[in-house]
């Protein structure tokens, strides 16, 4: 869905820049469809919390990982097989 102009992506990215970490690891897993992105290796979360089928990763305070459950309808698939 498109808001203003922008699809959905644009808004991610925009926080995915504002991340305090300068690398970013991403793994798609096709049979599950799950993608994880990682702002530290390793992540050694704490805690975490879920909502939207978007589990959200911390070490303290900070967000140290994402993973997306069901992420096909998020974006097209055939881009994260690539990944």
């Amino acid at each position: 869905m498109e808001k203003h102009g922008c699809h959905k992506s644009c808004y991610i990215e925009k926080y995915l820049l504002k991340m305090p970490s300068n690398r970013i690891w991403i793994d798609y897993d096709e049979d599950a469809d799950v993608l994880y992105i990682s702002f530290q290796k390793p992540q050694h979360a704490d805690d975490s919390e879920m909502k939207d089928n978007i589990i959200y990763h911390y070490r303290g305070k900070d967000l140290v990982g994402v993973t997306v459950v069901g992420a096909k309808k998020y974006g097209n698939s055939s881009n994260f097989s690539s990944l």
